[in-house]
C-alpha cells in the first residue's frame, strides 16, 4: 500500500507489469512454503523413470495437498545404514524399501513410530500383524537366466556343481543379497558354509545392487543373476520377451516382504500416516506388479496382470521369523564372507 502521507502516484505501463509479476512470484512462494512435503527414503529401482516413484508421486500428491520427494539411497538394506547413522536428526518422515530380514534390526534402533490403523487386507503368504512396519509388496528370490540355457540346476548343489557363471549382491548393502544367505541359510542349515564354497568359483562378481547385478547378466556377462521369480515378468510383459525364466529349485524358495514404516522423528506424522493408507490402497497396489515387478501386497480389484500366470511358483516356501532374522543374518554373514575370502 502507499503511505497516506503521499499521494498516489500513477505508474507507467511497464512498471506495472513488474510490480504484477514480481506479487506473482512472492504469492508462489508464499504457497510453496505452505505446502507440506513428505520425504521419503527409498531404494534406487523405486525412483527410477520405469519404476513406481513416478506414478506414485503423481498419484498421492493428487489426494494429499504436499509434495512428495522421494530419495534415493542405495539399495534397500543400504537404506537402514543411512538411518543409523542419521539418527534422530535424519530428514526421513518415511523409509520405504526395507523388508521382513531387517524388521528387527530397524526396530531396535528405536527410530519408528507405530502407524495408525490401517483398513487393508493383505494378500500375503502368511499372516501380518505389525503396528510399525506396512506390507507393499513381496515375492521369492529366484536366478534367472534365457532360454538357451542348458541343464538348468534344479538345487544350489547342481549350481556348485556346474561351470554356470553367476552374478549376486553385496547382502550388507543389498536385500536381495541378503535375502540369498537367508535362503542356503534356511535350505541347508549347517550345511551352509559347505554350500558357499561350492558356489564361490561360479560367482563373477559381487555388486553393491540389485540392478548392477541384474545389468550384468542381460549384457551377457554371466548366465543366470539373483533377482525373482516375477522378473521374467517384467521382460513378457514390457518387452514381449518370452525368452528369460527362473529356475524352480526343489529345496525351495526363499519369501522377501518389503516394507515402509514412518520415523519417530517426522513432523509429518498424520501426513506419514496417510501416505501409509495409501500404499495400501487399490491405486498403489495397482502400480506395482507392472512397475516394482513383485506381486502386490493387497491384490488389486482387477486381480494380476496377465502374464503373472506363466510365472514359477515355488512348491515350498521359506521364510526366517523376523524376530529370529537378526540372528541368523549374523552367522550366514560370517559364513558367506569366510567362503568367499578362500
Amino acid at each position: 500500500m502507499y503511505s497516506s502521507r503521499y499521494p498516489p502516484v500513477a505508474l507507467k505501463d511497464e512498471e506495472m507489469k513488474y510490480l504484477t509479476i514480481a506479487a506473482g512470484l512472492v504469492m508462489a512462494t508464499t504457497a510453496h512454503a505452505d505446502t507440506p512435503v513428505l520425504n521419503v527414503y527409498t531404494y534406487d529401482s523405486f525412483t527410477s523413470e520405469w519404476g513406481p516413484g513416478p506414478a506414485v508421486e503423481a498419484a498421492f500428491e493428487e489426494v494429499c495437498g504436499c509434495d512428495l520427494q522421494f530419495t534415493a539411497a542405495g539399495d534397500g538394506a543400504a537404506l537402514l545404514a543411512r538411518l543409523q547413522l542419521e539418527g534422530a536428526h535424519t530428514d526421513a518422515d518415511i523409509v520405504l524399501g526395507l523388508d521382513n530380514n531387517l524388521v528387527a534390526a530397524a526396530t531396535e534402533t528405536g527410530l519408528f513410530a507405530e502407524h495408525a490403523p490401517l483398513n487393508a487386507e493383505y494378500a500375503l503368504p502368511i499372516e501380518w500383524d505389525d503396528s510399525v512396519f506396512v506390507p507393499f509388496d513381496w515375492g521369492y528370490f529366484a536366478f534367472v537366466h534365457g532360454e538357451a540355457l542348458e541343464d538348468v540346476p534344479a538345487n544350489f548343489e547342481e549350481l556348485a556343481a556346474s561351470d554356470l557363471k553367476i552374478v549376486i549382491q553385496d547382502p550388507r548393502s543389498s536385500t536381495p543379497g541378503l535375502g540369498l544367505l537367508m535362503w542356503v541359510k534356511a535350505a541347508y542349515g549347517d550345511r551352509a558354509p559347505e554350500i558357499w564354497a561350492g558356489l564361490s568359483d561360479n560367482i563373477v562378481t559381487v555388486t553393491p545392487g540389485w540392478w548392477e547385478a541384474y545389468s550384468m547378466f542381460l549384457e551377457g556377462e554371466a548366465d543366470m543373476a539373483l533377482s525373482y521369480t516375477t522378473s521374467p515378468a517384467y521382460h513378457l510383459i514390457a518387452e514381449e520377451d518370452g525368452t528369460k525364466a527362473s529356475a524352480p529349485f526343489d529345496e525351495g524358495h526363499y519369501m522377501q516382504i518389503e516394507v515402509a514404516a514412518k520415523l519417530a522423528s517426522s513432523d509429518q506424522s498424520d501426513l506419514a500416516d496417510q501416505f501409509l493408507e495409501f500404499m495400501t490402497g487399490e491405486e498403489f497396489q495397482t502400480i506395482i506388479p507392472t512397475t516394482n515387478w513383485m506381486y502386490p501386497a493387497v491384490t488389486p480389484a482387477e486381480g494380476l496382470p496377465a502374464g503373472f500366470e506363466t510365472l514359477n511358483t515355488p512348491s515350498i516356501s521359506l521364510l526366517t521369523p523376523a524376530a529370529e532374522a537378526g540372528t541368523v543374518r549374523d552367522a550366514a554373514l560370517e559364513e558367506w564372507l569366510s567362503a568367499l575370502s578362500q
